[in-house]
């Protein structure tokens, strides 16, 4: 359970993650564990037709923040990564440990919210999230953790929902291609009728946070779906159509340039 400094999102979406993993993650671990190339996001852009923003992971301490079922470590792993998984939904990690025996790969994982991590400082070479903590966990404690796991000059890569696609977001469901939401004033989202919470920050939210956490920016990629992208069978609130226009996504990628703490 959170401690009482941390914020109530993490219970509310462990609620949340518990009942998604029975819904659908737990019936798809398999298929997402399956060795394959690295993809990113719901249409799955693949790693290679974005620059690669991993780069070659062999031999490098990942750790990543929010992994649920793990399935982004195991491909991780299958490259040569020596990842460690971090989520504090139990029945998730309930998920990776039985795709670990029917896969024949291990690593750690650590039951734990990304705002509050019980790993060592500067144990990591590279710390991930694909829509994990750079979605569910809040930006002010997880980012400046992800920057202590870190050694000098590890790097941050992580996915989330574009800016773009959060002001169009549509309350009761998908994505409108007019705005719905001021942009001054964005953090914390509680979309009706959902029980977890997310976090959306504005660009220059995310280049202050990411500077004063002891980053230096290389990247932004604003991805776009596909030319054969196909609606998801689950996460459809962004449809191909609107992705081939504005990007669904945003993929940052920061080196760590200093310690900052």
């Amino acid at each position: 359970m959170p401690e009482p400094d941390l914020p109530d999102s993490i219970a509310l979406n462990v609620a949340d993650w518990t009942e998604t993993n029975a819904q659908f993650t737990d019936a798809n671990a398999e298929k997402a564990w399956a060795p394959q190339e690295v993809s990113w996001g719901v249409f799955q852009v693949l790693e290679a037709d974005i620059g690669s923003p991993l780069g070659d992971v062999s031999g490098l301490d990942v750790v990543e923040l929010g992994c649920g079922t793990a399935y982004f470590s195991a491909q991780l792993a299958y490259r040569g990564a020596k990842p460690v998984g971090v989520d504090p939904t139990p029945a998730q990690l309930d998920t990776a440990r039985r795709m670990m025996e029917s896969a024949g790969v291990a690593f750690p994982l650590v039951e734990a919210p990304a705002e509050r991590v019980p790993l060592p400082d500067a144990s990591f070479d590279l710390a991930v999230s694909e829509f994990g903590a750079s979605l569910w966990a809040d930006p002010a404690l997880w980012v400046p953790e992800a920057a202590r796991l870190l050694r000098p000059s590890g790097r941050l890569v992580f996915l989330t929902n574009s800016f773009i696609s959060y002001l169009c977001g549509i309350d009761e469901g998908g994505t409108s291609e007019t705005l719905q939401r001021p942009q001054f004033g964005a953090y914390r989202m509680h979309w009706p009728g959902e029980t977890g919470i997310e976090y959306h920050l504005a660009h220059g939210d995310w280049i202050d946070l990411l500077r004063a956490s002891g980053f230096e920016i290389e990247r932004l990629i604003e991805v776009k779906a596909p030319p054969e992208a196909q609606a998801h069978e689950f996460y459809d609130y962004v449809k191909p159509e609107w992705a081939w226009k504005w990007p669904c996504e945003e993929i940052w990628v920061a080196r760590l340039a200093r310690r900052s703490y």
